[in-house]
C-alpha cells in the first residue's frame, strides 16, 4: 500500500526523561556555583540557606525521577508541562531572594519556554510563557535586595527594572517563537522524508518481482518436466480409446502451457534493461498519463519532432514524481492539461500545464516544501503539500531541476511545471 500524506502528520513530541534531568542537573550546578561564589569569594552579605535549600530541592527532584522511572521513559505533554513549569517557579523564588529582575540571571526564565517550544504544542508554551510573564510582574515589585557588601545597599531605579521587565518579555516571545518554527520545520522535513524514503522502498520492491518470477521458474521447471514426462507415457499406454486418455492429454497440454509461461518469465528476467529497464521518453510520458484519463479531464501528450528520442532509463524515481505533478493537474484542471516534452542534443524538458486556478502567488515561491498546500479547489478538502514535496525530492535526485510558475498561455492558464534534465544523466539513469 502506497503511504498516504495523513500517516505523516506530526502528532506531537514527546521529551525523554533523560534529557530533563540532565538539563534540570547543568541548572542545579549553575546556581550553586553562583551562590557559593556570591558568599564565599565575594564576600557579599547575605544568607544562602533558603537558595540552598531551592536547589536542593531540585535535586532531589532529579533523584526521584531517576529512581522511579527508567532513563528512556517518555514523558507526556502534561509531565513535560508540570516540570517546566517547576524549573520556571523554581528560578522565580531563587530571584525572589536575590534582587529580583535586579540579579542579571533573570534571563534564564525563557529556557524553560524555549525547551516547550521546540518540543511541545502551541498550548502548552503559551502556558509557560504566560507564567514567565506573570512571575517576573511580580518580580518587578516583590522582592529582597539583591546581595551586596556590607555595609552598602544596591538599588536600581525603577525604570531601569521596567526596562529588564521588557527586555526579559522581548526575548521569551522572539525566541519562543523563533524555536518553534526552526523546530516545526525540521519535524516536518524529517516526517516528509520518511515519507519520500517509503515510496522509494515500494518501487524498489516492485523492482525486484522479475528475480522472483526467474527464481520460481528455476525451481518449477524440474517438477513440471516431470509431469509432462508421465503424462506423455500415460497417453502413449491408455491409447485413444481409453476413457482416461482425454484426461492424460489434458494434463500433457497444461504442463506444457505452465512450462511456456515460465520461459516467457525466465526471458523476461533475462533480458532485463532491454526489455523492461530502458523506455522510449514518449513511453514513459504514455506510461505516467494512462491511470489519469479517465476522469473528465483531456490529458494531451505532445513531444518534440526533433530526432532522435532519448532513450531512458525507467528509473521508479522520474515514473512517480511525473506522475504525481500530472494526477495533481489533472485533480486541479477544469478540463485539460497539457504534458509536453522537448529535447535537444544536451537537454530534456518536460511541462506540464493545466486550466484550472494556478497556484496562489504569496505560495508560489514556497513551493515543493513539505506541508505547504499550493492551490485551494472548492470542494476538495486539499492535502498537506507532501505530494509535490517527494515528487521534486525524487526528480531532482534523478538530476532534474523543477521549476512551478503559472501558466501564460490563452489557453491554458493555471499552473505550469516545467522539469529539465541534462539528456546524458537521462539517458544514464542518474540516481
Amino acid at each position: 500500500m502506497e503511504p498516504t500524506e495523513l500517516q505523516y502528520r506530526r502528532s506531537g513530541q514527546n521529551l525523554r526523561l533523560e534529557t530533563m534531568v540532565r538539563i534540570r542537573w547543568m541548572a542545579v550546578i549553575g546556581q550553586s556555583i553562583a551562590v557559593l561564589f556570591a558568599w564565599l569569594v565575594l564576600k557579599l552579605d547575605f544568607s544562602p540557606f533558603l537558595c540552598l535549600v531551592l536547589i536542593a530541592g531540585s535535586a532531589l527532584l532529579n533523584v526521584v525521577l531517576r529512581f522511579n522511572y527508567p532513563a528512556s521513559q517518555r514523558l507526556t505533554g502534561r509531565a513535560s508541562l508540570a516540570l517546566l513549569g517547576y524549573d520556571i517557579l523554581q528560578l522565580a523564588f531563587l530571584l525572589y531572594l536575590t534582587g529580583g529582575l535586579q540579579n542579571p540571571f533573570a534571563i534564564l526564565l525563557v529556557v524553560p519556554v524555549v525547551i516547550s517550544a521546540t518540543t511541545q504544542s502551541v498550548l502548552h508554551t503559551v502556558f509557560l510563557g504566560a507564567l514567565v510573564v506573570a512571575s517576573t510582574t511580580l518580580l518587578v515589585f516583590f522582592y529582597r535586595p539583591i546581595p551586596w557588601f556590607a555595609g552598602e545597599v544596591f538599588e536600581l531605579p525603577l525604570v531601569y527594572i521596567a526596562g529588564m521587565w521588557i527586555a526579559i518579555i522581548s526575548s521569551l516571545t522572539f525566541t519562543a517563537i523563533y524555536a518553534f518554527r526552526v523546530a516545526d520545520e525540521a519535524r516536518k522535513l524529517a516526517d516528509a522524508l520518511t515519507a519520500t524514503e517509503l515510496v522509494l522502498q515500494r518501487e524498489q520492491y516492485l523492482s525486484t518481482l522479475d528475480g522472483l518470477a526467474a527464481a520460481a521458474a528455476h525451481e518449477l521447471g524440474t517438477p513440471l518436466a516431470t509431469i509432462a514426462l508421465v503424462s506423455k507415457e500415460m497417453t502413449r499406454e491408455l491409447g485413444k480409446k481409453s476413457p482416461l486418455y482425454d484426461d492424460a492429454a489434458l494434463l500433457r497440454s497444461q504442463a506444457e502451457r505452465c512450462r511456456e509461461i515460465l520461459q516467457t518469465l525466465t526471458s523476461l528476467s533475462q533480458e532485463g534493461d532491454a526489455h523492461i529497464g530502458r523506455m522510449r521518453f514518449s513511453s514513459i510520458m504514455e506510461e505516467v498519463a494512462a491511470p489519469h484519463r479517465n476522469f473528465g479531464v483531456d490529458v494531451a501528450i505532445s513531444v518534440s519532432p526533433e530526432k532522435p528520442e532519448p532513450d531512458c532509463i525507467r528509473n521508479p524515481g522520474i515514473l512517480y514524481g511525473l506522475g504525481n505533478l500530472v494526477e495533481n493537474a489533472v485533480d486541479f484542471a477544469e478540463s485539460r492539461v497539457a504534458f509536453q516534452a522537448n529535447w535537444d542534443h544536451d537537454r530534456v524538458w518536460v511541462t506540464i500545464e493545466d486550466d484550472g486556478p494556478g497556484f496562489q502567488i504569496e505560495l508560489l515561491k514556497r513551493i515543493g516544501e513539505p506541508f505547504i498546500t499550493s492551490r485551494a479547489k472548492a470542494g476538495s478538502g486539499g492535502g498537506l503539500g507532501l505530494g509535490l514535496f517527494i515528487a521534486k525530492t525524487l526528480l531532482e535526485r534523478s538530476g532534474a531541476k523543477v521549476a512551478f510558475a503559472n501558466a501564460l498561455r490563452d489557453d491554458l492558464s493555471g499552473a505550469a511545471i516545467r522539469v529539465e534534465w541534462p539528456r546524458e544523466s537521462l539517458e544514464l539513469g542518474a540516481n
